[in-house]
């Protein structure tokens, strides 16, 4: 770390991303992977496009072969000052060339390949018009783990991002709720996450009273009044990796039933952070949780998985959620959310990244759970 940024990633630390994820793909029974902008290839090479089009961008990795990133020719400069450019090497192509049949030369004809679930279908069939031999499958059904679990220097850029959204929670508790519409408090969080050092807000639900009730709701103009239940729920990226957090507030004095509602959703996730050590299955976080929800009478309204996983998005691998029989594994990262929300009335959300440690968990957001109340 240097002062509160975590240090950068060096063109090592993509390197031995690159060599894990082609021994991963060997393992899997695949051939290599083919991975197109977007965040697996941020992950793996620090590169991103200064623009995704039509032009076949795709980094080739499997075992046995060095890392090979085909660029359009006009982009190469870029790609060549990634962080993780001087562990692969660049094979740029021109306009006017084939640049599938220059990336056909890499492959096994006859290969099953992992490949990036964002890559682009226009590519990808052209890809299988140069190798009709090959196949495919995406990487979130072949490799679904592959960026779950975090080394160290991962585990510091998401404590930072935790950090930053913890600030940021003690500093919107101050400001005035009362008479405000929604969308003014969401406007609150995001310049908050900003100032504390987030490049890039992904989500700000403000829902106050009833719109508590609709887990995803999407701040707008109902004024929030004395008396509501206010859900926040609050994350973005920052240096490269995400935050995610849900508290819920309330707007004067509660009344027996919100304060109950509320009590249980923090013993519910107390419980589910609990559950987290190494060798647990990801459903039981979720059975935990839901367990003190249902024994409180409120599992109906309980109607989302308990967590996500979080590392360069806010949202991917693994999910806590009953039927998912993965082990959990020091290194992961996730949310542990649980909630309850009853229909025309209020909701109860809070949320937690949790790390898995040797010992059990680690949270990396640490403001009260209490119940908290606003002006």
């Amino acid at each position: 770390m240097t002062g509160n940024r975590p240090a950068p990633f060096t063109a090592d630390d993509y390197r031995a991303r690159m060599r894990r994820a082609a021994r991963a793909a060997e393992d899997a029974g695949l051939a290599g992977l083919l991975v197109a902008p977007g965040p697996d290839l941020v992950w793996l090479t620090g590169y991103t496009p200064t623009a995704i089009t039509e032009r076949l961008t795709l980094l080739v990795l499997a075992a046995g072969q060095d890392p090979v990133l085909v660029v359009p020719a006009l982009e190469a400069q870029d790609a060549a000052h990634a962080a993780g450019a001087p562990a692969l090497t660049l094979r740029d192509w021109t306009d006017g060339k084939d640049p599938y049949a220059a990336t056909a030369s890499l492959l096994d004809g006859a290969g099953r390949f992992g490949v990036s679930d964002n890559a682009w279908a226009l590519h990808l069939l052209a890809l299988q018009q140069a190798l009709p031999g090959t196949s495919y499958v995406s990487l979130t059904a072949g490799l679904p783990m592959l960026r779950a679990v975090k080394d160290a220097a991962e585990l510091a850029h998401l404590a930072a991002a935790g950090a930053a959204a913890d600030a940021t929670y003690e500093e919107i508790r101050t400001v005035p709720f009362g008479g405000r519409r929604e969308s003014d408090v969401a406007g609150d969080l995001a310049d908050l996450l900003r100032r504390f050092g987030h490049s890039q807000v992904d989500f700000t639900i403000v829902a106050s009273g009833p719109n508590g009730a609709n887990p995803h709701h999407e701040a707008g103009d109902r004024v929030i009044e004395q008396g509501d239940m206010v859900v926040l729920d609050f994350g973005g990226l920052l240096h490269g990796y995400g935050s995610d957090t849900s508290r819920t507030v309330h707007v004067g004095e509660p009344d027996a039933e919100e304060r109950r509602v509320h009590d249980v959703v923090r013993e519910a996730q107390e419980a589910g952070f609990r559950a987290v050590r190494p060798g647990a299955a990801c459903q039981d976080v979720d059975r935990a949780a839901r367990a003190v929800i249902t024994e409180a009478g409120y599992g109906e309204y309980f109607i989302h998985r308990t967590g996500h996983g979080i590392g360069v998005t806010t949202h991917e691998p693994p999910y806590m959620i009953e039927g998912e029989e993965l082990p959990l594994v020091p290194g992961m990262c996730f949310s542990v959310e649980p909630g309850v929300y009853l229909p025309g009335r209020f909701g109860v959300r809070i949320e937690d990244i949790v790390t898995v440690t040797e010992e059990g968990g680690r949270r990396l957001n640490d403001t009260t759970r209490e119940l908290v109340i606003v002006d």
